[in-house]
Protein backbone atom coordinates (compact mmCIF):
# COMPACT_ATOMS: atom_id res chain seq x y z
CA UNK A 1 0.00 0.00 0.00
CA UNK A 2 1.26 3.60 -0.82
CA UNK A 3 1.01 6.08 2.41
CA UNK A 4 2.42 9.98 2.90
CA UNK A 5 4.16 10.62 6.36
CA UNK A 6 3.69 13.85 7.28
CA UNK A 7 6.16 15.08 9.72
CA UNK A 8 4.95 18.28 12.26
CA UNK A 9 7.49 20.71 12.52
CA UNK A 10 10.65 20.05 10.71
CA UNK A 11 12.81 22.40 9.13
CA UNK A 12 10.63 25.39 10.48
CA UNK A 13 12.09 28.52 11.00
CA UNK A 14 15.51 27.00 11.19
CA UNK A 15 14.40 23.94 14.00
CA UNK A 16 14.50 20.47 14.06
CA UNK A 17 16.87 20.49 10.60
CA UNK A 18 16.64 17.23 8.99
CA UNK A 19 18.02 16.61 5.78
CA UNK A 20 15.49 14.95 3.26
CA UNK A 21 18.35 12.80 1.51
CA UNK A 22 19.56 11.51 5.27
CA UNK A 23 15.44 10.92 5.97
CA UNK A 24 14.60 9.26 2.86
CA UNK A 25 17.33 6.58 3.88
CA UNK A 26 16.11 6.52 7.64
CA UNK A 27 12.92 5.51 6.42
CA UNK A 28 14.76 2.33 3.73
CA UNK A 29 16.43 1.20 6.76
CA UNK A 30 13.24 1.01 8.63
CA UNK A 31 11.26 -1.20 6.43
CA UNK A 32 9.76 1.24 3.79
CA UNK A 33 10.31 0.78 0.26
CA UNK A 34 9.44 3.11 -2.76
CA UNK A 35 10.62 6.39 -0.35
CA UNK A 36 10.46 9.52 -2.16
CA UNK A 37 10.41 12.55 0.02
CA UNK A 38 9.02 15.78 -1.66
CA UNK A 39 10.24 19.49 -0.65
CA UNK A 40 12.00 19.97 2.67
CA UNK A 41 8.58 20.17 5.42
CA UNK A 42 8.32 16.59 6.13
CA UNK A 43 6.67 14.86 2.89
CA UNK A 44 7.42 11.26 2.91
CA UNK A 45 5.71 8.79 0.21
CA UNK A 46 6.48 5.06 0.61
CA UNK A 47 5.01 1.93 -0.05
CA UNK A 48 4.86 -1.20 2.72
CA UNK A 49 2.04 -4.01 2.91
CA UNK A 50 1.97 -5.43 6.42
CA UNK A 51 1.97 -2.83 9.00
CA UNK A 52 -1.24 -0.89 10.39
CA UNK A 53 -1.13 3.24 10.09
CA UNK A 54 -0.65 3.86 14.13
CA UNK A 55 2.50 0.47 13.84
CA UNK A 56 4.01 2.70 11.09
CA UNK A 57 3.65 5.50 13.13
CA UNK A 58 5.37 4.33 15.95
CA UNK A 59 8.26 2.75 13.85
CA UNK A 60 9.03 5.70 12.25
CA UNK A 61 8.80 8.29 14.92
CA UNK A 62 11.65 5.51 16.84
CA UNK A 63 13.12 5.53 13.53
CA UNK A 64 13.98 9.71 13.38
CA UNK A 65 14.25 9.90 17.32
CA UNK A 66 17.65 7.34 16.98
CA UNK A 67 18.92 8.58 13.60
CA UNK A 68 18.23 12.76 14.49
CA UNK A 69 17.80 12.38 17.57
CA UNK A 70 14.29 14.21 17.45
CA UNK A 71 10.95 13.79 18.75
CA UNK A 72 8.86 14.31 15.70
CA UNK A 73 5.05 13.31 15.43
CA UNK A 74 4.89 11.49 12.02
CA UNK A 75 0.75 11.09 10.82
CA UNK A 76 0.05 8.30 8.56
CA UNK A 77 -2.19 8.94 5.16
CA UNK A 78 -3.14 6.50 2.34
CA UNK A 79 -4.05 6.91 -0.98
CA UNK A 80 -7.73 6.61 -0.33
CA UNK A 81 -7.53 9.11 2.41
CA UNK A 82 -5.46 11.43 0.45
CA UNK A 83 -7.93 11.13 -2.23
CA UNK A 84 -10.93 11.23 -0.25
CA UNK A 85 -8.77 14.64 1.08
CA UNK A 86 -8.17 16.06 -2.64
CA UNK A 87 -11.93 15.11 -3.72
CA UNK A 88 -13.18 18.11 -1.59
CA UNK A 89 -10.44 21.04 -2.05
CA UNK A 90 -12.71 22.88 -4.44
CA UNK A 91 -10.72 23.16 -7.79
CA UNK A 92 -10.97 27.23 -7.50
CA UNK A 93 -8.73 26.96 -4.59
CA UNK A 94 -5.16 27.21 -4.86
CA UNK A 95 -2.02 28.65 -3.18
CA UNK A 96 -1.03 31.78 -4.67
CA UNK A 97 -1.14 36.18 -4.57
CA UNK A 98 -4.45 35.67 -4.08
CA UNK A 99 -5.39 33.12 -2.52
CA UNK A 100 -4.49 31.31 0.76
CA UNK A 101 -5.74 27.38 1.26
CA UNK A 102 -4.85 24.94 3.50
CA UNK A 103 -5.52 21.90 4.63
CA UNK A 104 -4.76 20.53 8.38
CA UNK A 105 -4.52 17.39 8.89
CA UNK A 106 -5.87 16.34 12.14
CA UNK A 107 -4.44 13.94 14.66
CA UNK A 108 -7.49 11.59 16.11
CA UNK A 109 -7.75 13.38 19.41
CA UNK A 110 -9.03 16.22 17.31
CA UNK A 111 -11.08 14.75 14.66
CA UNK A 112 -14.52 15.37 15.01
CA UNK A 113 -16.65 17.82 13.27
CA UNK A 114 -16.75 19.79 16.36
CA UNK A 115 -13.24 21.00 16.03
CA UNK A 116 -14.55 23.56 13.35
CA UNK A 117 -16.32 25.78 16.74
CA UNK A 118 -12.82 25.75 18.28
CA UNK A 119 -10.69 27.24 15.79
CA UNK A 120 -10.33 31.04 15.73
CA UNK A 121 -11.71 32.18 12.48
CA UNK A 122 -13.28 35.49 12.70
CA UNK A 123 -16.99 35.57 11.01
CA UNK A 124 -17.77 36.22 7.85
CA UNK A 125 -13.41 35.92 6.55
CA UNK A 126 -12.48 32.65 5.03
CA UNK A 127 -13.93 29.24 4.48
CA UNK A 128 -13.40 26.34 6.87
CA UNK A 129 -14.73 22.74 5.77
CA UNK A 130 -14.37 19.56 8.17
CA UNK A 131 -13.56 16.19 6.52
CA UNK A 132 -12.67 13.51 8.23
CA UNK A 133 -9.13 13.65 8.66
CA UNK A 134 -8.72 17.22 7.97
CA UNK A 135 -10.43 20.78 7.67
CA UNK A 136 -9.67 23.09 4.52
CA UNK A 137 -9.26 26.26 5.03
CA UNK A 138 -9.11 29.20 2.62
CA UNK A 139 -9.02 32.96 2.77
CA UNK A 140 -8.10 35.74 0.45
CA UNK A 141 -4.50 36.84 0.67
CA UNK A 142 -5.89 40.43 1.48
CA UNK A 143 -8.29 39.10 4.09
CA UNK A 144 -5.64 36.46 5.82
CA UNK A 145 -4.49 38.56 8.97
CA UNK A 146 -7.80 39.50 9.51
CA UNK A 147 -9.18 36.08 9.86
CA UNK A 148 -7.48 35.70 13.27
CA UNK A 149 -6.29 31.95 12.26
CA UNK A 150 -2.66 32.51 12.99
CA UNK A 151 -4.06 32.78 16.60
CA UNK A 152 -4.00 29.37 15.94
CA UNK A 153 -0.51 28.84 16.18
CA UNK A 154 0.26 28.38 20.35
CA UNK A 155 -3.00 27.41 21.16
CA UNK A 156 -3.84 23.54 22.12
CA UNK A 157 -5.11 22.89 19.05
CA UNK A 158 -1.96 23.37 16.99
CA UNK A 159 0.23 20.79 18.31
CA UNK A 160 -2.46 18.03 17.48
CA UNK A 161 -2.31 18.92 13.24
CA UNK A 162 0.13 19.18 10.59
CA UNK A 163 -0.60 22.07 7.80
CA UNK A 164 0.35 21.95 3.90
CA UNK A 165 -1.25 24.25 1.32
CA UNK A 166 -3.47 23.07 -0.85
CA UNK A 167 -0.98 23.10 -3.98
CA UNK A 168 1.48 20.84 -1.64
CA UNK A 169 -1.35 18.21 -0.76
CA UNK A 170 -2.33 18.10 -4.74
CA UNK A 171 1.33 17.49 -5.87
CA UNK A 172 2.12 14.73 -3.00
CA UNK A 173 -1.41 12.99 -4.52
CA UNK A 174 0.47 13.10 -7.50
CA UNK A 175 3.49 11.71 -6.28
CA UNK A 176 1.83 9.00 -4.33
CA UNK A 177 -0.10 8.14 -7.69
CA UNK A 178 2.86 7.60 -9.53
CA UNK A 179 4.46 5.43 -7.42
CA UNK A 180 1.15 2.95 -7.54
CA UNK A 181 1.87 3.13 -11.04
Amino acid sequence: MIYIALLRGINVGGNNKINMKALQSTFEQAGMRHVTTYINSGNIIFSHSTLTHSELSSILEQAITTDFNLQIKVMIRDMQQMQTVLSQIPESWSNDDQMKSDVFFLWDEIDNESIIEKLPLKAGIGILIYIPGAILFAVSREDAAKSQMNKLVGSKLYPLMTIRNVNTTRKIIQLMQAVQE
